[in-house]
């Protein structure tokens, strides 16, 4: 499939370091907002929608992680980059792991939040896809939402909840649905022992998407010499435990 123009976000000093900070199923770049003040302050600091998401093309589907990869490699070869450190949550996740194992050579550092190489039952992205078909992404906006903090934090914090909601909901239908078939068909178990750079996996305790048995351990399993981290919150840690995610990222991103 053709490379599309991804929608970034593109800040920080010119002569830093270059890190990637790629997000969820149903995100935009304003998902990373709570790292930016520090990250943009010792990195050249890019944000990404993926393609179907924000401001970036909506091609028809349906889509596969080696796509969505592709597009990073062109934003990369646009910007003139050569290697940047990578974190991604999720489905940006996915995409990191992606490069970490078929273009080593364009990362420095890969950071994985909260994110898994196999989803075992395809039936459960089965169904998302035929309630988005039928209702748009704003019918299971509230529920996928609810997955994404803890429920006391959640209910703490009632303006980031809305925020959350409203971005899923704004995703375009086509767009998210191509993007849950190629969760559907991901499997990169076979090639995590290939993931050539130094790797940091993050994890939520409350994570029921992606919990950390087994989504994470088989991540620290796999790719040598890989570390993990587990932090108090749920699919969206780097939110939920916003200075402890931003200080991990930060310290992996720099070496």
């Amino acid at each position: 499939m053709t490379a599309v123009a991804l929608h970034h976000v593109d800040e920080g000093p010119r002569d830093a370091p270059v890190l990637v900070l790629s997000g969820s199923l149903g995100s935009t770049v304003e998902m990373w907002r709570p790292q930016v003040p520090r990250l943009s302050e010792k990195f050249r600091l890019i944000r990404i929608d993926h393609r179907g998401h924000g401001g970036s093309p909506n091609p028809p589907g349906p889509y596969r992680v080696a796509d969505l990869a592709g597009d990073v490699i062109s934003l990369l070869d646009d910007l003139g980059v050569d290697r940047v450190a990578w974190c991604g949550l999720s489905l940006g996740g996915m995409i990191g792991m992606y490069l970490g194992s078929e273009a080593p050579e364009r990362l420095t550092s890969l950071t994985l939040c909260c994110t898994s190489a196999h989803f075992p039952d395809p039936s459960s992205w089965t169904g998302r896809i035929a309630a988005v078909k039928s209702g748009g992404t704003g019918s299971i906006a509230e529920a996928v939402v609810a997955r994404w903090f803890t429920p006391d934090w959640a209910a703490a914090h009632p303006e980031v909840v809305a925020e959350a909601v409203a971005m899923v909901t704004d995703t375009p239908d086509d767009g998210y649905i191509a993007c849950c078939e190629a969760l559907r068909a991901w499997d990169h178990r076979d090639r995590l022992a290939a993931v050539a750079v130094p790797t940091l996996v993050i994890a939520g305790t409350g994570d029921l998407a992606t919990p950390v048995d087994p989504h994470s351990e088989t991540l620290v399993k796999n790719i040598a010499g890989s570390r993990l981290e587990v932090l108090d919150g749920a699919h969206l840690a780097t939110v939920e435990q916003a200075a402890a995610a931003t200080r991990l990222i930060g310290a992996h991103s720099s070496i």
